[in-house]
């Protein structure tokens, strides 16, 4: 088959990714093992391509496949208002990339895992 198995069965792999993707969103950046990077990276992309068409379509679509993680609090004197990674998606990270027409991560390779040695890097969001 043309695509990475991860050593899991398709349900375990599916929920790897997922939240993979929905901590990616969350942080900015992640540090994982070279192989779930790329990955995770494609449907990252697919995610923020999702954002930046900003319909109600494209929201359901998201919403099915991210995890529904809070992002962020912030209080603003009585009242509190909680961002949830999809919010965070749509509001914040998609509005940067609106006239970039793809390749909205980077892999950078840093040390092998002490353990295994595994390969190691860190996929964060292109500034």
């Amino acid at each position: 088959m043309s695509y990475r198995k991860l050593q899991r069965t398709s349900a375990q792999r599916r929920a790897l990714l997922r939240n993979l993707t929905t901590d990616l969103i969350v942080k900015g950046q992640i540090k994982t093992t070279e192989a779930r990077a790329k990955d995770v990276r494609s449907l990252a992309d697919k995610m923020v391509t999702l954002g930046k068409k900003g319909d109600l379509n494209a929201r359901r679509q998201a919403a099915a496949y991210l995890q529904n993680t809070i992002a962020d609090v912030k209080e603003d004197g009585d009242s509190i208002k909680v961002t949830s990674a999809l919010q965070k998606l749509f509001d914040e990270v998609a509005p940067k990339y609106a006239d970039r027409n793809g390749g909205y991560t980077r892999i950078l390779k840093t040390m092998p895992r002490r353990g295994d040695g595994a390969p190691m890097v860190i996929l964060q969001f292109v500034e």
